[in-house]
């Protein structure tokens, strides 16, 4: 079984998301919400402290406070997301929304090699 780190199903997801969004907009919207749930339920249970360690490159990392703070923002800022797409559809906002999430995701996995590189190391 290949071991998928967390991280890196958030930013698959988030590369689907931005490929869906150039679809028919109704179907668009369910696989979005469905899609935006599932990477604001892994954001939430690592803020939340629930998920204890990461997996990044073969190197296994406990989840430092700091790293929790920003998947707390994910989190949030997921959930914005959700609330604009569950108000009205606007392609072109969501696509700077996700690029944004992107951003985040992205920050949040410079900073998780970090520390799992500091790891491998000592």
């Amino acid at each position: 079984m290949v071991a998928i780190s967390v991280m890196q199903r958030v930013s698959r997801r988030v590369a689907q998301i931005r490929r869906y969004v150039q679809t028919e907009t109704q179907r668009t919207r369910k696989k979005l919400m469905k899609s935006l749930e599932e990477i604001f339920d892994l954001a939430a249970s690592l803020a939340r402290g629930e998920v204890k360690s990461l997996t990044e490159g073969g190197v296994k990392a406990k989840v430092m406070m700091k790293q929790r703070q920003i998947w707390a923002r994910v989190a949030a800022y997921v959930a914005q997301i959700m609330n604009s797409i569950a108000e009205a559809i606007d392609e072109r906002e969501i696509d700077e929304q996700l690029a944004e999430l992107g951003r985040l995701v992205d920050e949040a996995r410079v900073r998780a090699s970090g520390k799992t590189e500091a790891l491998g190391r000592a």
